[in-house]
């Protein structure tokens, strides 16, 4: 290996590829000066408490920075790539801050810092398939990110923009550079994991089988019910009086009168003012014999006298959600959304560990 090319391993790669498939940000911390150090002046090393970028910034693979500007130690080696400690740290930093999680110690902090790095490491590898697939971004895709950064920052010209990230210590060129390589990977994650997932007519009926029930569960329905409490003083005798007058109400229900009448004149319950009225209830919200007994009906039937706890029902159902026409459109949207995703995860997982094992990883740490 060539003496640039281990100069250019042991430089300075600023973090953000620990957490690359975000979206970029919305702050921005101090992340150090980018001012050069004059010759034969002690090398100032990075700030020992990392602070976590608003806009991760990370130089293309196979980039240098000045090595006179920084110092820094090599952690790990990805090909020919070059992962620090400090983008380490800041990747470290940016989590605890998007998790407002207390920062670990010990053996905890340890497990936390190792996934990190194998995340970079993962991100890493996917930028160094982009390059070798020769996907590109154009300037205007740049320039869309770039104009969304200057409306959050709330600045008008580019003069200001480049003023605003120095004050945080990035530049609007290394911002741009992220952006390009994040685009990348997107669209190599595209190539070799979305364009070869699909979901099967025939897999969204399985799934809709085993899981109807689940699916619904957030359906809505409307009912009416007419109570007759039984005599608490006549125990079972007042249970047999309020059987037989639910019983001459329902006979007078199938010849033809109107429920709602009948809930207003005989019900024991306070919806009977309002013709027994249930209004539109979800799924699970009564108790489970009870809502059985209402779904069992057809739209507008009415049931035969129902034994509770409390005392005898009728129910009508005047309405009820199903996963038909509409409603089962939708859920097989839904369907085909959940198990897109999980087959997305499980490509997504395969594809890194075949391009992690073609790879030639020599960890520092």
């Amino acid at each position: 290996m060539s003496r640039p090319m281990r100069a250019r391993l042991g430089l300075l790669l600023l973090a953000g590829f620990a957490l690359a498939g975000c979206s970029i940000p919305s702050w921005i911390p101090l992340i150090g000066s980018n001012k050069p150090i004059p010759p034969g002046t002690a090398a100032t090393p990075p700030p020992k408490q990392a602070t976590a970028p608003l806009i991760a910034v990370t130089p293309a693979a196979g980039s240098a920075i000045d090595p006179d500007s920084v110092v820094d130690r090599v952690i790990c080696i990805v090909n020919n790539d070059a992962i620090t400690l400090f983008e380490l740290d800041e990747a470290e930093a940016y989590y605890l801050y998007e998790s407002k999680e207390a920062a670990p110690t010990g053996e905890a902090r340890t497990a936390l810092r190792d996934r990190l790095l194998q995340r970079i490491i993962e991100n890493r590898l996917q930028l160094q398939q982009a390059e070798r697939e020769r996907i590109t971004v154009e300037d205007f895709e740049i320039a869309e990110q770039m104009a969304d950064i200057m409306k959050r920052l709330n600045v008008k010209t580019e003069a200001e923009l480049e003023q605003a990230l120095r004050l945080q210590g990035v530049t609007a060129e290394s911002v741009r550079k992220r952006i390009r390589d994040q685009a990348m990977v997107d669209r190599v994650r595209r190539r070799r994991v979305n364009l070869r997932v699909t979901v099967t007519e025939g897999e969204i009926d399985r799934y809709l089988t085993q899981n109807r029930e689940k699916l619904e569960t957030g359906l809505t329905f409307e009912a009416r019910h007419i109570l007759f409490i039984p005599d608490p003083n006549r125990g079972e005798d007042g249970w047999d009086e309020a059987r037989r007058r639910a019983a001459d109400t329902y006979d007078r229900v199938l010849g033809g009168a109107d429920f709602g009448e009948l809930a207003k004149e005989l019900s024991q319950d306070g919806s009977g003012k309002d013709g027994g009225s249930l209004g539109t209830l979800k799924r699970g919200e009564l108790a489970p014999d009870i809502e059985a007994a209402i779904l069992r009906l057809s739209l507008g039937e009415a049931s035969a006298p129902f034994r509770s706890q409390v005392g005898y029902h009728l129910f009508r159902l005047d309405s009820k959600e199903s996963l038909s026409g509409d409603g089962l459109t939708q859920a097989r949207n839904q369907i085909r959304d959940i198990l897109l995703r999980e087959k997305l995860q499980v490509r997504l997982k395969e594809w890194l560990a075949e391009i992690r094992q073609r790879a030639i990883i020599d960890m520092r740490l």
